[in-house]
């Protein structure tokens, strides 16, 4: 059997050393070939179906992916240190309990980009039959084109890392020509000078241009909990850039489906408006579509839709069987959230409307996921880079104790950070009639609730870590940055067995200097 094709076995424990041989360049290719999607290109669309010109639709998707790409690149870190997926990494800041809130959220994002995934690409396979045999586009029809492709993803994610880093390998390249191929259709008709149906000087118009930054921001954001899936099979030598770097270059890569969705909505608000005031992009692009473009469009469809769906879903079973590792195998969990996921899908497509249930979800997702990749990110600077991987792995084995022990499992420094931000980010989101929090007309109709769950989350965390200093064994030997810390490490009493395990610093609070690349790294 090929390796490639052999089912994964590894759940979230630390992956050993010796099966660590994946490259940068490899989770290059799984976040780019996730991203490089039909669904990316749905997401570039709807700037233009809020009204926006195409000058606007471009600078709110450059600033969305650049500001979601930054705050993504550190993600990818915490996977080649501790060997685990990020949720489980999360525990070094959470608590080995709280952990929970990165599989809550990470099982949100899920669900929303594998749901739009297999949206997007049933509805281009169908209209293209349409268009070309005279298949018709019916809810019969529709729904076994979505039951169909969500099976294929499924199984993927069943047979595991490997089999979708092949998947991804030749979903990179392909859906890169295809989307090249597209530009050669439209760049004929298309017209850069697009005016949209809001300019600067209308109430609605920052309104609009937010919300649409904020759907491009998801897309980076949505890999947030995710990166550490595959990040972990990259040696712990690996120096830290190189990561960073292969993050970044894979986000910037996504401005190619981004822009032609973008590019390809205004010919069909200019040729087909019907379809835009009916918010189907999918439909206005095969109805403008030439002949000899249907072909690529389903092959855009498919294979972009089977790499976006397997990075979702693929993360999401993992981390859930690391909740109940004595109930249920990566496999099985994978199997039980998919077939979830494939109802939420039927209920999704034909009980509520597709493009507000999109953007909602996307919206809130970055709202709620944002900050906990600040904090994440915050302790990664904290505490050094330095992690004690296996005291990582305390509620997967069963046991008490450790150094994330903290509270009873729970650190409530992180929570007591993430709960007011993500509450009170989601009181001013403002999304005209879909969604607009209690807060949210205070800015004049303007959706500010990023920069103050991120504001909110930066200030509370740090002065939590110094009004309340966790224990000196959480730091390596060049003890804490930026914060205070405790002299004692404090266990239950009944896991004091694990006390020869730690390694404490011996100063009291040791400055904050420039980690060298020998003290940022994992313990052994």
């Amino acid at each position: 059997m090929s390796h490639s094709t052999r089912i994964e076995t590894f759940g979230v424990e630390q992956i050993p050393d010796s099966q660590r041989n994946a490259t940068p360049s490899d989770l290059f290719r799984l976040i780019f070939g996730g991203a490089n999607t039909f669904a990316t290109a749905v997401l570039g669309s709807f700037p233009v179906l809020f009204g926006l010109s195409f000058q606007a639709g471009v600078w709110a998707i450059v600033l969305g992916v650049a500001v979601g790409a930054l705050i993504l690149a550190p993600m990818g870190l915490f996977g080649v240190l501790n060997g685990t997926n990020n949720a489980v990494s999360s525990g070094a800041h959470f608590g080995v309990h709280g952990r929970i809130v990165g599989s809550f959220l990470s099982l949100l994002t899920a669900a929303a980009f594998f749901s739009l995934s297999v949206w997007s690409s049933g509805d281009a396979l169908i209209g293209g039959a349409k268009r070309l045999i005279g298949l018709p586009e019916t809810d019969l029809t529709l729904g076994l084109a979505y039951g169909l492709f969500a099976l294929l993803v499924l199984i993927v994610c069943i047979y595991g890392f490997r089999f979708m880093l092949w998947v991804n390998k030749i979903a990179v390249w392909a859906s890169s020509l295809l989307f090249l191929l597209g530009i050669v259709a439209f760049a004929g008709p298309f017209d850069p000078s697009y005016a949209g149906n809001l300019n600067m000087e209308q109430p609605g118009f920052w309104a609009a241009f937010i919300g649409a930054a904020l759907l491009a921001m998801s897309n980076p954001v949505s890999f947030g909990a995710f990166l550490g899936d595959w990040s972990r099979y990259i040696p712990r030598h690996t120096p830290k850039r190189r990561t960073m770097l292969a993050v970044l270059a894979a986000q910037t890569g996504t401005l190619i489906p981004f822009m032609f969705g973008l590019c390809t909505a205004t010919l069909v608000a200019t040729q087909a408006p019907q379809y835009i005031e009916a918010n189907n992009y999918v439909g206005g692009l095969l109805a403008i579509s030439p002949t000899w473009f249907f072909l690529p469009v389903c092959l855009i469809a498919v294979i972009g839709g089977m790499s976006t769906g397997t990075t979702s879903l693929y993360g999401t079973g993992l981390d859930m069987s690391s909740l109940f590792p004595r109930l249920m195998s990566r496999a099985g969990a994978t199997l039980l959230i998919g077939v979830a996921a494939i109802a939420l899908i039927f209920v999704g497509r034909f009980a509520f409307n597709l493009v507000q249930s999109v953007s909602t979800f996307a919206v809130l997702i970055v709202t709620c996921t944002s900050p906990w990749m600040v904090i994440m990110i915050l302790g990664l600077i904290t505490r050094r880079g330095f992690y004690h991987p296996d005291d990582l792995q305390v509620f997967t084995r069963g046991e008490h104790g450790g150094r994330y022990w903290f509270q009873h499992g729970w650190n409530w420094r992180g929570l007591g950070a993430w709960i007011p931000s993500a509450a009170v980010g989601l009181c001013f989101v403002n999304l005209p009639g879909q969604f607009v929090g209690p807060l949210g007309e205070l800015a004049g109709g303007i959706d500010v609730s990023l920069p103050i769950t991120l504001g909110i989350a930066t200030v509370l965390y740090i002065s939590l870590l110094n009004l309340f200093p966790e224990p000196a064994s959480v730091y390596g030997p060049a003890g804490p940055c930026w914060v205070r810390m405790k002299s004692n490490p404090t266990l239950p009493q009944h896991d004091a067995r694990l006390a020869d395990r730690l390694a404490v610093p011996s100063a009291e609070q040791a400055p904050c200097v420039q980690a060298s690349a020998s003290t940022m790294g994992a313990a052994p």
